[in-house]
């Protein structure tokens, strides 16, 4: 099941939103008292609504799910039984959690490795469980989190089973901190203008996502998706890559949006993933911009513990991009793409960010957007010879620079590249701070109507776009 889903929008949501109203009415007028209020049903019947969601599509695969959080949960009561016991749980829930996700996403990796190095391992074809990579992260984080002391033990397995498995983050984050939500699992409120910008937040990523994404894909998809190096151009290899780049964008930050969205109704405030990434003017800044629960992860629990800036900083900066690309999946080329920006942050650091308030500010964009767009070609083949191809054809490698395919791509969909495009910058920011200016009020009632009307008008087209649509499924629930 996907939030860009007419089942999920008018079946399931309104559903859970039901369920949960009455156990919260449970919860307050019969298991409460005025000094112990109680959250057990509404977590309960959380807990069961995202069980459905994950089950919805592999079912086979709650098992393990199950599993992870169970031993999660004793690795964490190892950690809490004292002192002497605390590093032997924490190396248990590690080994454990990493056991789980090396064998399920990288097996077939080492399997097809050691295969071409001439040894003959038959393939376990083990298939990737959705969301594996998210809950086995937040997994961690809350073993590191409670082992240093930032977070007391979880001695509630419910709660637990709610922080892992949580239906809106589940499957393609935020990877949320469990310190974030620590004390909402047992004591949250939601107020009117938490539902009022929850559901705001998540109209807009439905609109990110059906509006936007859905269409880039097709355009991405038509010049890469069945490229083949005799007959692409030079001009339809560019629109390609820069429409992969707004399709993954506007599809990884729509679900974050909409995942936001939906635990702000339902009291929990999750950490931004996003912060208009390509406004940037470095690739160090682009990496703050995007993707920022797992950046912000990489850095504090693989970053920091290895020596940080304190020693062997190029090591380290070159480890985590390797990890980071391997998080993303379980392919050399995503390596690849990992030591890529390995090399590009080092070049940064030690010459770029010395000089760059010399250069002229466009010239900083431009730099950044082209070392963006080269590295999306790794990010989406698989296969080393394609992405040699691509590149060739890229850099005026093609027998011919343009086509009447790439120019009808380029001027009939004129208006979704400028809206595209637009859409990338922080317009609202800046609306709301012309408003403010010409009304002298950040809350003004404009503002509030002018946002019901542009969230009506996102809700509307949505839905219009989605009925017989097929093309719905977000790029990083696969990894």
């Amino acid at each position: 099941m996907v939030f860009s889903d007419l089942f999920f929008l008018f079946v399931f949501l309104p559903v859970v939103a039901l369920c949960y109203l009455l156990a919260a009415w449970v919860d307050k007028h019969v298991l409460s008292s005025p000094l112990s209020p109680s959250f057990t049903v509404r977590n309960g019947v959380l807990v069961v609504f995202s069980l459905i969601f994950y089950a919805w599509g592999e079912p086979v695969y709650v098992l393990l799910m199950l599993a992870c959080v169970l031993l999660t949960y004793l690795s964490g009561r190892i950690i809490g039984a004292g002192a002497a016991y605390k590093k032997a749980g924490l190396i248990f829930g590690l080994v454990c959690n990493i056991g789980i996700l090396s064998i399920f996403k990288y097996s077939s990796m080492l399997v097809q490795t050691l295969n071409n190095l001439g040894l003959e391992v038959p393939d376990p074809h083990i298939s990737l469980p959705i969301g594996i990579s998210f809950y086995v992260f937040q997994s961690i984080s809350y073993l590191v989190d409670i082992y240093r002391g930032d977070s007391p033990v979880q001695r509630n397995f419910l709660r637990l089973l709610l922080y892992i498995s949580m239906f809106p983050q589940l499957i393609a984050g935020p990877i949320v901190r469990y310190g974030r939500v620590a004390e909402e699992l047992s004591n949250r409120h939601v107020s009117a203008q938490d539902m009022a910008e929850g559901m705001q937040r998540f109209m807009l990523g439905l609109g990110k996502k059906v509006i936007l994404a859905n269409q880039f894909s097709e355009l991405s998809g038509q010049f890469m998706g069945g490229f083949s190096e005799p007959t692409a151009t030079t001009a339809g290899a560019w629109i390609g890559v820069i429409g992969f780049s707004l399709q993954i964008y506007f599809d990884f930050s729509g679900y974050s949006d909409m995942a936001i969205g939906i635990g702000r109704c339902l009291g929990f405030h999750f950490n931004e993933n996003f912060n208009h990434p390509y406004i940037c003017d470095s690739i160090t800044d682009f990496w703050r911009r995007w993707h920022i629960s797992l950046c912000s992860f990489f850095r504090d629990y693989v970053y920091i513990p290895m020596g940080g800036n304190r020693r062997h900083q190029v090591l380290n900066i070159i480890v985590v991009w390797f990890l980071t690309g391997l998080w993303h999946g379980a392919d050399w080329t995503f390596a690849m793409w990992g030591v890529y920006f390995a090399l590009i942050v080092l070049f940064e650091k030690f010459v770029y960010l010395k000089v760059k308030d010399h250069i002229w500010k466009p010239f900083q964009h431009i730099y950044a957007l082209m070392i963006i767009l080269i590295g999306r070609v790794l990010f989406y083949f698989d296969d080393l010879t394609t992405v040699g191809q691509f590149y060739r054809t890229l850099f005026g490698g093609a027998a011919q620079n343009v086509d009447f395919v790439a120019e009808a791509a380029l001027l009939n969909n004129f208006w979704l590249w400028v809206v595209g495009v637009l859409c990338c910058l922080p317009l609202f920011d800046w609306f709301k701070r012309l408003l403010a200016k010409l009304t002298g009020d950040t809350q003004s009632v404009l503002l509030t109507v002018c946002q019901i009307l542009f969230s009506a008008a996102v809700l509307i087209l949505s839905v219009a776009l989605l009925v017989g649509a097929t093309n719905n499924a977000f790029i990083y629930t696969r990894f």
